[in-house]
C-alpha cells in the first residue's frame, strides 16, 4: 500500500463526521486537520476526532503542505471561492454538493483544477454506492424495456429560520440541499434535459422552502420531481418502462440497501458511500482510478439547476 493521502476539513460542519467515518475505514486516507474561523473551535474538534492539526483560518490549513486534499464543507455560496483557492494552493479537491447555481462558476472552478494539474470532485456520496449502481445497470441493460418515465422525491420539515439551508446569501433553498439530488439520479438513469419546467414556494427568508419540477430527456423520456423543507420526510426514485418498473426507497442514504424491480427485491452490498467516496478520490490523486465524478457531470447538473431556477422566476420553460 501507498503512503496514504492526506486530507484537510475547510470547516467543522456536521457533514465532516460522515466523511471521518469513512476515511477510518480507508487505508488510502487518512485526515490530518481542520480549519475553522475560530482557532478555540478547530482545537476542540481536532481534539474531538483525533486529528492532529488544527487552525484558526482556512488560508493557513492551504498553507500546509503535507495537505494533499481539500474536502470542502463550507456553505453553498462559498463552494466554488473556496475550492478555486485550494486548487491555486496545490490541493486537489472534493467539494460538497452542490457545488454551485450558477453554470459559469463551476466553469471557472474546473478551468482552475485543469490549469493547476489538480482534480476537483462534486461530493455526490450516493452515486458511490452499489445501490446506486445496480438500479443505473438494470436501466441501462433493458431490465425495463424501453426508459419512458422519472419520478423521485426527497423532503423533511425544516422549522428553523436561521438555519444555512434558509439562508439567501449562502445560496440555500430546497432545490439546492435536496432537489439537486433528484436531478443527478434522474441524469445518472435518463442523461442530460434538453427543456425543463419548474415552480417554487418561497419562505419567510425568500428561499424556495419547496420546488417541483418536470425535465424532458432525450427520446421522449419525462421526469418529475418534488422536494420541500415543508413536508414531512419522504425520499424515493421510480423508474418506469415499457416493460416494467424499477422502485428505489432509499436512493440517497442508501439505508436498507435494495431495488425493486417489478415488485422483487433485489439486494445490493451494503458499503459505507463516504468511504467509497474518499477511497476513490484518493486512489484517483494516486493515479490508481478516475474520480466517479468529474467535470461532465458536474456541469450537467449546474446547467439543470440553472435552468429550473430561471423557469420558475420566468414561468416557462427553460433549456439547460
Amino acid at each position: 500500500m501507498t503512503e496514504p493521502v492526506h486530507w484537510g476539513l475547510l470547516s467543522t460542519a456536521r457533514i465532516n463526521r460522515a466523511i471521518l467515518g469513512g476515511a477510518r475505514q480507508s487505508e488510502r486516507t487518512q485526515v490530518l486537520a481542520v480549519a475553522s474561523r475560530d482557532q478555540a473551535r478547530a482545537d476542540a474538534y481536532a481534539h474531538e476526532h483525533g486529528l492532529e492539526r488544527a487552525y484558526g483560518g482556512y488560508d493557513a490549513l492551504l498553507e500546509d503542505d503535507d495537505i494533499e486534499v481539500v474536502y470542502n464543507s463550507l456553505p453553498n455560496s462559498l463552494h466554488v471561492e473556496w475550492s478555486i483557492r485550494a486548487l491555486e494552493a496545490g490541493k486537489h479537491v472534493l467539494c460538497e454538493k452542490p457545488m454551485d447555481r450558477r453554470v459559469e462558476a463551476v466553469e471557472r472552478a474546473f478551468d482552475t483544477a485543469e490549469r493547476n494539474g489538480r482534480l476537483l470532485m462534486e461530493g455526490f456520496m450516493y452515486r458511490h454506492h452499489p445501490q446506486t449502481k445496480k438500479a443505473a445497470e438494470l436501466v441501462r441493460d433493458g431490465a425495463l424495456g424501453e426508459l419512458r418515465q422519472l419520478r423521485s422525491l426527497f423532503s423533511f420539515t425544516l422549522s428553523d429560520e436561521a438555519n444555512v439551508r434558509m439562508l439567501p446569501a449562502l445560496d440555500g433553498g430546497a432545490l439546492m440541499d435536496l432537489g439537486c439530488y433528484c436531478i443527478s439520479m434522474q441524469r445518472l438513469l435518463a442523461g442530460e434535459p434538453e427543456l425543463v419546467f419548474g415552480r417554487q414556494r418561497l419562505g419567510g427568508s425568500a428561499v424556495d422552502v419547496g420546488f417541483v419540477a418536470v425535465l424532458q430527456f432525450p427520446r421522449d423520456v419525462f421526469g418529475e420531481f418534488h422536494c420541500g423543507f415543508d413536508l414531512p420526510e419522504g425520499t424515493g426514485l421510480e423508474a418506469i418502462g415499457s416493460e416494467g418498473k424499477l422502485v428505489v426507497r432509499d436512493p440517497v442514504r442508501c439505508r436498507d440497501p435494495h431495488v425493486e424491480l417489478n415488485d422483487e427485491r433485489i439486494e445490493v452490498e451494503d458499503v459505507n458511500r463516504y468511504f467509497l467516496e474518499v477511497e476513490n478520490f484518493s486512489a484517483a490523486v494516486r493515479g490508481d482510478a478516475e474520480p466517479l465524478l468529474g467535470r461532465a457531470d458536474a456541469l450537467g447538473q449546474v446547467r439543470a439547476i440553472e435552468a429550473l431556477y430561471r423557469s420558475a422566476a420566468s414561468g416557462s420553460a427553460e433549456l439547460p
